[in-house]
């Protein structure tokens, strides 16, 4: 998914809606902390270490709205950041690390496959996949899940920078074919760089299309 895919209105779109107010709302651990689902939400959900919190860094142009770290599995609640009272974004603790406990692994499984199935405003879940490991078989499960709960997700491949052309062509061309069988996936796959800022004002434009509308006074 390149620029040539979008209109310049939707780039711009995007582009306003992430220059909006993004603020921390709240870290729940447990279902009845969610927050109430008074705006459309998007939630991304990734490997730990795939680069989550950089992407969401980079969407909205802060360094330190979610944390970032080299030592995997740190994120261990669902943290909400409200967008401009536009989009709620959930950023999941990272799944696939397995030097923690099994009772805390069950714990946390729990809370995102019981948030992924109910949460009735969640519009897209963005699976985040380094594009220098590609699919692996805890992204499958995830998606598989999100099939079976009929919950809209799209891949997104994060760290883009680090893949020469060729090989990410292939890759993006293999998990396109994969996702044929996955009838919740959206077919596009965003080409994502934190670092460079590659494919970060079209993967606005797409979850701005998701966003409430604008609010005329």
């Amino acid at each position: 998914m390149d620029s040539e895919d979008f209109a310049p209105e939707e780039i711009e779109q995007g582009r306003h809606l992430f220059t909006q107010s993004c603020t921390f709302v709240k870290g729940c651990v447990k279902l009845e902390q969610l927050p109430d689902a008074e705006l459309p939400e998007v939630a991304f959900a990734g490997r730990s270490n795939v680069g989550k919190s950089s992407l969401l860094n980079a969407l909205v142009g802060q360094k330190t709205l979610a944390r970032t770290s080299n030592t995997p599995g740190r994120t261990r609640e669902i943290n909400f950041f409200d967008l401009g009272n536009r989009l709620m974004m959930a950023d999941l603790p990272g799944y696939g690390y397995a030097r923690v406990s099994k009772s805390l692994v069950k714990q946390w499984t729990g809370l995102v496959d019981t948030y992924l199935r109910g949460r009735v405003d969640l519009r897209r879940t963005c699976v985040l996949i380094d594009s220098r490991h590609g699919l692996k078989d805890s992204d499958r499960a995830v998606m598989t899940m999100l099939d079976k709960a009929a919950q809209p997700y799209q891949i997104v491949l994060t760290k883009c920078d680090k893949v020469k052309p060729t090989p990410l062509a292939s890759l993006v061309e293999k998990i396109s074919a994969e996702l044929i069988k996955h009838p919740a996936a959206h077919p596009q796959i965003p080409l994502t760089s934190s670092r460079k800022g590659d494919g970060i004002a079209e993967l606005r434009a797409t979850l701005a299309a998701l966003a409430a509308p604008v609010q005329v006074v």
